[in-house]
């Protein structure tokens, strides 16, 4: 580990986290295993959106410029009172120009990136993927790590000198570490309906991020590529407290909720759908020895504002610099200490309370209370200044301020 020498680093998890983070740290010249439970590339339908600040990271990192094309700009987001039909407020990226070098969001579904970094990067033995390879044990030494995996032909033994858990919420590494997951669970759950439908032939002035706010139920409604790159809406809902899994999947319950929001002449064509549960929870350190937590294994929230998938690039541009100050630069190891203080306070204070305050917008029911967040969020959209402010804050730029200021 000392004068510069490599040691290999063990990720667990091939999500989008994960191989942003084996990116970073192969640029640096630090081999990576990444371990993947499932047998290849998942597509996973679930977070689409690049901040500006991530933007700006994976640029770093040489993927910005080539999945732009791939993707959709998107350089304003809009808040709609469902109820009225009302445009309560549009925040516009483009003039954040000066502050950012991507004034925008990328529509650019998270299976997408990581086939994008699979099959660009991940071909060399210092940056090796293992699909099919599930966790079993983790056995912490005073100087490497070794790990058991179930794999395709077997058990197999590894080792490095860290494990980095990027395996999601319901994370095998932070188990095994034996950390907790502080948090609570949302009652009702979410349903994702993804239709070819074009949302602006009806709506021209929509753009294709936009948050509905209604008591009875609220939608966000954002515009992707797709598989065939021909477009595709997808619809984000609370189900209703008394309704099971198989009515809200059932073909007459998908219809019937897309039916109510945004009436139209046939049936809808539904490319995919799902149910899902969704909490905000927080581990109670993101650094135990020779594990470190970043993404889903270390924080989760409600997708409302796209923070979740970009919080957990953020983890992985921290995580991956401190660990080469440590293995490459002789910095001492409590360096990694920093980077848990530092991202942890990223999403208790921004990911976490940003996020609540997103649903509560919402969900709001109380029609007194949704006039006063209406005329403040009015207010805020109306003034340059305070509009600045708001799009510092959404974009993740204030989080990573202050929490890179942390010692």
């Amino acid at each position: 580990m000392k004068h510069g020498q490599q040691q290999r680093v063990l990720i667990v998890g091939a999500g989008p986290v994960g191989m942003v983070c084996a990116l970073a740290l192969h640029r640096q010249g630090i081999p990576v295993t990444v371990f993947e439970q499932e047998n290849g590339p998942v597509h996973d339908q679930r977070a689409a959106s690049l901040h500006p600040t991530t933007l700006d990271m994976l640029d770093e990192l040489g993927v910005t410029q080539t999945i732009v094309p791939r993707g959709l700009v998107s350089e304003t987001y809009q808040y709609r009172d469902r109820v009225s039909g009302e445009l309560i407020a549009e925040f516009d990226l483009s003039t954040m120009a000066d502050v950012f070098r991507f004034p925008y969001v990328l529509q650019y579904e998270q299976y997408k990136l990581t086939h994008d970094i699979a099959q660009t990067y991940a071909d060399q033995s210092d940056f090796d993927v293992r699909y099919g390879h599930r966790l079993r044990t983790v056995i912490q030494h005073d100087g490497s790590i070794d790990i058991e995996v179930d794999g395709p032909d077997g058990a197999e033994r590894h080792s490095g000198a860290y494990l980095i858990g990027a395996d999601g919420g319901r994370s095998t590494v932070r188990k095994a570490a034996g950390i907790a997951f502080e948090g609570f669970t949302y009652q009702e759950r979410f349903i994702k309906i993804a239709t070819d439908f074009d949302f602006q032939s009806g709506h021209p002035d929509y753009a294709y991020r936009n948050y509905f706010s209604d008591p009875d139920e609220w939608c966000n409604l954002f515009k992707v590529r797709g598989e065939d790159g021909a477009g595709l809406w997808r619809a984000i809902f609370p189900t209703r407290a008394d309704e099971t899994e198989i009515e809200a999947l059932s073909p007459e319950g998908i219809e019937a909720r897309l039916q109510k929001f945004f009436p139209k002449a046939g049936r809808y064509d539904v490319a995919y759908v799902n149910v899902y549960n969704v909490s905000q929870r927080v581990a109670e350190t993101f650094h135990r020895g020779r594990i470190l937590l970043v993404g889903d294994a270390a924080h989760v929230n409600n997708p409302i504002g796209g923070m979740g998938m970009n919080g957990g690039i953020h983890d992985a541009i921290n995580l991956a610099g401190k660990l080469a100050d440590v293995l490459l630069r002789d910095v001492d190891a409590a360096r990694l200490d920093q980077y848990s203080r530092q991202r942890r306070h990223a999403a208790v204070s921004f990911v976490q309370a940003q996020t609540i305050a997103n649903k509560k917008l919402l969900e709001e029911k109380d029609p007194a209370s949704r006039q006063v967040k209406f005329d403040e969020l009015r207010r805020t959209a109306s003034n340059p200044e305070s509009a600045r402010r708001y799009m510092r804050r959404a974009s993740l730029l204030e989080s990573l301020e202050t929490a890179n200021a942390i010692d």
